[in-house]
């Protein structure tokens, strides 16, 4: 996992570190107190979540990202931004995509204590997309603001928990597996939260793959690299068949998805690792739990509980 931290009442040093950081830019203020900037990151594989204190006026003039980028907003605003004829304002609780990661953008941001999370755009296609040949094009967003109050909701609880239940530990945002599932989880929220261009109800030929033969070929796969990143896109790519295909196929034999099945393939691995850890070797709950993928300590012990009817620690101490 990377961190950094900038702390600065020089405009010229902020603009060159938010060039570094984000994208070339230029900034300005006509502020007449201080312009002092202070930004924290913590990031890891294919998503980064900063924390911005801009205490005055600060104008900005943005290239491309070529990374999804949301903004959350803690206080104070940020006004006239605007990208491709689009101009918006937000303000305390809105989260928000800032441009499509093709496009400019510009805005000024007024006195504002605010969240950037950014994550890269294959990630939705590793959600959502296909089968490699089976559907044109990456998945995109196609508007800037969640589709309902009560999607955006739920995204700024997805932020807060990868930012604090996996990039706040960086022994455990190291871990392949819990980046992984992490990055999939916010892709998903995302997915969840924004108008898209996923097509998820399954068409007539999704529904004709959905054959038992389809099935074991993702079983397979799945109990062969479950120790291994895997996302539903390698998953559906190995059965050959799109991510709709697959989902109804699990739906339709198992009445699951493949991420759920994947996860309790993995708690069946973490397990096997702690009834065969030694306890006095300094093994724990949350090193098993985070080689497998699990990044809650809690919603692990909550899922293994159900599974095999005993908290994890007491098969570590068995």
């Amino acid at each position: 996992m990377d961190t950094l931290f900038f702390d600065s009442d020089d405009l010229g040093l902020t603009e060159d570190f938010l060039s570094r950081a984000y994208s070339s830019m230029h900034i300005g203020s006509d502020d007449p107190g201080t312009v002092r900037t202070r930004i924290s990151r913590a990031a890891m594989h294919s998503v980064s979540v900063d924390e911005l204190d801009l205490g005055f006026e600060m104008s900005y003039s943005v290239t491309p990202l070529g990374r999804i980028c949301l903004c959350l907003v803690h206080e104070g605003t940020i006004q006239d931004h605007t990208f491709d004829g689009v101009t918006d304002a937000f303000g305390p609780g809105d989260v928000v995509s800032f441009a499509p990661p093709e496009l400019p953008y510009s805005g000024r941001v007024c006195h504002a204590r605010y969240n950037i999370t950014m994550l890269d755009t294959d990630l939705l296609t590793q959600v959502a997309a296909g089968a490699p040949g089976r559907v044109p094009g990456p998945v995109r967003l196609t508007g800037h603001r969640p589709h309902s109050p009560a999607a955006a909701r739920r995204l700024r609880q997805t932020v807060g928990y990868v930012r604090d239940h996996v990039l706040a530990s960086p022994g455990l945002a190291d871990q392949p597996l819990v980046a992984s599932t992490a990055a999939q989880h916010l892709a998903a929220g995302v997915l969840a939260a924004f108008p898209n261009t996923a097509l998820t109800d399954p068409t007539a030929t999704d529904r004709n793959d959905a054959r038992p033969a389809t099935l074991r070929r993702a079983l397979a796969y799945i109990d062969d690299h479950a120790g291994e990143p895997v996302t539903v896109a390698d998953i559906a790519a190995a059965a050959h068949v799109t991510v709709r295909g697959l989902q109804y196929a699990f739906r339709r034999h198992l009445d699951t998805t493949p991420l759920a099945h994947l996860r309790r393939v993995r708690l069946a691995h973490a397990h096997d690792d702690l009834r065969a850890a030694d306890p006095l070797d300094g093994t724990t709950v949350t090193d098993v739990a985070a080689r497998w993928g699990f990044f809650h300590p809690g919603r692990f012990a909550t899922l293994y509980r159900s599974a095999y009817g005993r908290p994890p620690h007491r098969t570590l101490a068995g």
